[in-house]
């Protein structure tokens, strides 16, 4: 499996913006830009897309795990907080916090825990990224 965005930039840094765009049509056209980026300006960002992809990629597999366990979901709601900031004078992403809410019948807390670190651990993107990422996990 292949899965494409494209990325165009007009302009320098500080002045410039861009737009994302995916061939299913999800991002057309998005614009992004440095004041998106790092104030609150209109758009997207990588950073939040990054965060999207993981929190998205992490429910999936969690899903997946707690069915083949004998726990199908009745909800699992996934939110990554993404952590970026200077580190050794380079802007670096330093940590993705997953804060999982999830209401799965039948299940005790401790197995639901268990199955969620090991979806946090065998997600695509989490095996990709390469910072230290976190987990809670509760019932609702």
């Amino acid at each position: 499996m292949k899965r494409t965005a494209t990325a165009v930039w007009n302009g320098d840094l500080k002045s410039g913006k861009g737009t994302l765009s995916t061939p299913n049509g999800v991002l057309r056209s998005t614009p992004y830009s440095l004041s998106a980026r790092f104030e609150d300006g209109a758009g997207t960002n990588p950073e939040e897309l990054v965060a999207a992809a993981h929190s998205g990629c992490f429910t999936m597999q969690l899903s997946a795990f707690l069915a083949e366990a004998g726990f199908p979901a009745d909800e699992l709601s996934t939110t990554a907080t993404l952590t970026a900031g200077p580190l050794n004078g380079d802007f670096t992403i330093t940590n993705i916090h997953l804060d999982l809410t999830g209401k799965v019948p039948g299940i005790e807390a401790a197995r639901f825990e268990e199955i969620a670190a090991s979806a946090k651990a065998k997600c695509p993107v989490s095996r990709l990224l390469k910072t230290e990422i976190t987990l809670s996990a509760k019932l609702a």
